[in-house]
C-alpha cells in the first residue's frame, strides 16, 4: 500500500479574535446609508502586524507607520514613478512642464478609476457602513490594501458601496463573518495578481514592439489605460461567470458519479483518505532553470518564464485540468481523473522536449485525495507529487504505485516500473515511468 503521511502542505492557521469586536457607536452617515447606528460585530479573522499594539486594535486606531498611499501620485506608483525620469536608460527625461502635465494626468486617471474624488476618511467610511472602524479596516485589508492614517481622505462612495455589499450578506445571514472575509480576500488577491500581470504585459509590449525604454513604456501605458479599462472589465465579468459555470458543471458530474470512481483501488486506510477530493495532482518543473536564469538578462528570462507558463496553461486547459499555481520554474496542476492527469502530464513533457526555446521538464503525477482551500490544494498527495518531480529524469513523467495501478489497464498508457526509492517523509516508494501507449494522446493546436 502506498503510504502518504501528512507532512506539511496544510493551510496556514488563520488568526481568530477571541471575542467580537466592539459594536459601532456612530451617527448616521450624511448620504442616507443609515437611519441610525447600524451595528455589526464583524468578528473577522485578520493578520495582526507585529508592531501594532493590542490596545490600538481594540480601539480601532491605526498607527501612521502603516499608512497607505496618501495621494493619486503614490497610488499609481507601482505602475510608474514620475521621479524615475532620470534613469540612465531613458534618453528623454521629463521637463518641468511635462512633469506637471504628467501629475495632472495621473490625478485624472485616479478619479476615473475610483469613480470620483477621495472624499472620506476611515472614520467617515465606517460611519457610512454602520460598523466599527476595526471591522471596516478588516474588509479593507482583506481586499489587499494597507492601513490608512487618521484623517486621510482615501475613500469614496464606491468604496462604501463595495464593502457594504459584503456586510449586507452577513447581515442577511447569507454568509458568516469568516466566509465573508475569505471571499473578500479571494477577490483582492486574484485581482491584485491580475492587475500586475496586465500592466507588465502592456509595458513589455511597448518595449519589444516600439523599442521604448522601461520608463517610457510605463508612461505610455498610463496614457492608454483609460481606453482599455472598460473592455478588460467586461471580459473579467464574463470570465468570472463562465468559470463559475465550469466549476458548477464539474461539481454536478462529481455528485452524479458518486465516490465509487474516485476511490478506485483504494481501501480507505490511506493517509490521505480523510481528505474530501479525489484528484490527479501533477508538477512540471523546468530543468536547469537556476543555471539558465543566471545567464539571461531580465527580458530574456521574462520571455522564457512567460513562454513556459503559457504553454503549460494551454495544455492543462485542453486536457480539462486546472492550473493551480505557478511556483517559479514549475507549475502545479490537477485533473478530475487519473487518465486526464496522465494525458496532460505526457503532453507537458513532450511539448517542453520539442520546444526550440524552453529546456526539458521533469513531470510527476499522483492520484490521491486533497484538500482545496484558498484557491490552492493541500495534503500528502501534493507533497508526494512534488517529491517525485525531483526524482524524474528530464523529459519523463514519474508516477507512484497507486497511480500506476489506476492506469495499468488503459492501453493508452505504458508503465515502466523503476527500482524502489526512499523519499523523504514517505519512506520507500515504487515509482514507474509513464509513457504513451496506443492512440494519439492529447491533441494540441
Amino acid at each position: 500500500m502506498d503510504q502518504r503521511p501528512m507532512t506539511g502542505g496544510t493551510p496556514r492557521d488563520e488568526h481568530h479574535d477571541p471575542e467580537h469586536w466592539p459594536e459601532a457607536e456612530i451617527e448616521p452617515g450624511p448620504d442616507g446609508f443609515t437611519t441610525g447606528p447600524r451595528t455589526l460585530p464583524l468578528d473577522l479573522p485578520m493578520e495582526v502586524p507585529v508592531d501594532l499594539p493590542v490596545g490600538d486594535i481594540a480601539t480601532g486606531t491605526i498607527p501612521a507607520v502603516s499608512a497607505g498611499p496618501a495621494d493619486a501620485d503614490e497610488s499609481l506608483g507601482a505602475l510608474v514613478d514620475p521621479a524615475d525620469t532620470t534613469d540612465s536608460t531613458d534618453p528623454v527625461p521629463l521637463t518641468g512642464a511635462e512633469r506637471a502635465t504628467w501629475t495632472q494626468a495621473i490625478r485624472v486617471l485616479d478619479e476615473e478609476l475610483l469613480g470620483g474624488p477621495r472624499s472620506l476618511d476611515r472614520r467617515e467610511m465606517a460611519a457610512e457602513l454602520g460598523v466599527s472602524m476595526v471591522s471596516a479596516r478588516k474588509l479593507w485589508r482583506a481586499l489587499g490594501f494597507p492601513n490608512v492614517p487618521e484623517g486621510e481622505k482615501v475613500f469614496n462612495d464606491q468604496d462604501v458601496a463595495a464593502m457594504d455589499t459584503m456586510i449586507d450578506l452577513v447581515r442577511q445571514g447569507v454568509l458568516n463573518e469568516e466566509t465573508a472575509i475569505s471571499l473578500t480576500r479571494s477577490i483582492g488577491q486574484m485581482t491584485d495578481r491580475m492587475v500586475v500581470w496586465q500592466i507588465e504585459a502592456l509595458v513589455e509590449d511597448k518595449i519589444s514592439s516600439q523599442g521604448m525604454t522601461d520608463p517610457q513604456a510605463r508612461r505610455e501605458v498610463v496614457q492608454m489605460l483609460n481606453s482599455i479599462v472598460e473592455p478588460l472589465e467586461q471580459v473579467m465579468a464574463y470570465s468570472y461567470r463562465r468559470q463559475l459555470n465550469s466549476a458548477l458543471q464539474r461539481l454536478a458530474v462529481r455528485v452524479e458519479a458518486g465516490l465509487a470512481a474516485s476511490d478506485h483501488l483504494r481501501d480507505g486506510t490511506e493517509d490521505d483518505a480523510p481528505l474530501p477530493l479525489a484528484r490527479a495532482v501533477g508538477f512540471a518543473d523546468m530543468v536547469s532553470y537556476t543555471s539558465l536564469s543566471r545567464q539571461m538578462n531580465e527580458r530574456t528570462l521574462a520571455q522564457m518564464v512567460q513562454r513556459f507558463e503559457n504553454k503549460c496553461a494551454e495544455i492543462i486547459s485542453i486536457g480539462g485540468g486546472r492550473l493551480v499555481k505557478t511556483i517559479g520554474d514549475e507549475v502545479l496542476f490537477n485533473a478530475e481523473t487519473p487518465e486526464a492527469g496522465a494525458q496532460i502530464s505526457l503532453a507537458l513533457a513532450r511539448a517542453m522536449s520539442e520546444d526550440p526555446v524552453l529546456p526539458s521538464a521533469r513531470v510527476s503525477l499522483v492520484w490521491g485525495r486533497v484538500l482545496s482551500r484558498l484557491g490552492d490544494i493541500y495534503g500528502p498527495t501534493v507533497n508526494l507529487a512534488s517529491r517525485l518531480t525531483s526524482l524524474a529524469d528530464p523529459g519523463t513523467v514519474l508516477v507512484d504505485a497507486l497511480t500506476a495501478a489506476a492506469l495499468g489497464d488503459d492501453e493508452r498508457f505504458i508503465l515502466i516500473p523503476q527500482p524502489p526509492r526512499l523519499v523523504r517523509g514517505f519512506g520507500e516508494i515504487r515509482p514507474s515511468i509513464l509513457m504513451s501507449g496506443s492512440g494519439e494522446g492529447l491533441v494540441l493546436d
